[in-house]
């Protein structure tokens, strides 16, 4: 009878010590939840998302040295790159990534006469430099110093599976009117966020 009793207390002792079931089951919900949020983090960072950080006054003034950028990679499995969308690519020529604005598509014919831009033979408003052209001319001078076509590339018309971008900063920038037309395959992404520095974080206006 002793030993029943001891063994009774074995167990309520083995008992108190271990969790409750329910308890149990809900440490382990969170442990799953908490790895599935991080598997998720990494597959959004690395297969849709990317950092970019901008190296060089090409884009000014719109964006400058050393801003962070998050880059849209899957937007472009879904539809082409369209006119005023900010892109990065791989220039295999520069082995790097650039960054530059997309001013015309398959199809179109491009012509940069001075600060004049035209597409299909219309004018493209470029509101996003528009502040430093008129600064440039009240000083009568021009803000773009390199035109297209040119001696190295003759044809204005963007071919398939290209497209032509510009910097913004027209007279400091290496793009189509030096390096030709963008095929679709280098483009890493649409530039959607600066998140970096804190001052300068703002959605990207295409």
């Amino acid at each position: 009878m002793q030993q029943d009793v001891h063994q009774g207390q074995d167990e309520a002792e083995n008992q108190a010590g271990q969790a409750p079931p329910k308890q149990k089951n809900e440490v382990l919900e969170w442990v799953k939840a908490i790895a599935i949020a991080l598997i998720l983090v990494i597959l959004i960072r690395w297969l849709l998302f990317k950092p970019f950080i901008v190296d060089g006054p090409s884009m000014q003034p719109n964006f400058h040295t050393g801003e962070r950028v998050i880059v849209n990679e899957i937007l472009y499995d879904i539809r082409s790159p369209q006119r005023g969308e900010v892109i990065v690519f791989h220039v295999p020529s520069e082995g790097r990534d650039f960054i530059k604005r997309v001013i015309a598509v398959a199809g179109d014919t491009v012509k940069v006469e001075g600060d004049v831009v035209t597409v299909n033979g219309q004018k493209v408003n470029e509101t996003y430099i528009q502040k430093a052209i008129d600064q440039k001319h009240a000083n009568n001078q021009l803000y773009n110093d390199k035109n297209f076509p040119n001696e190295d590339f003759k044809d204005g018309k963007v071919p398939e599976g290209h497209v032509f971008v510009m910097g913004d900063n027209r007279s400091d920038s290496t793009d189509s009117r030096m390096i030709g037309y963008v095929p679709l395959g280098d483009i890493v992404g649409r530039a959607d966020v600066i998140f970096w520095p804190v001052s300068d974080m703002e959605w990207i206006k295409h």
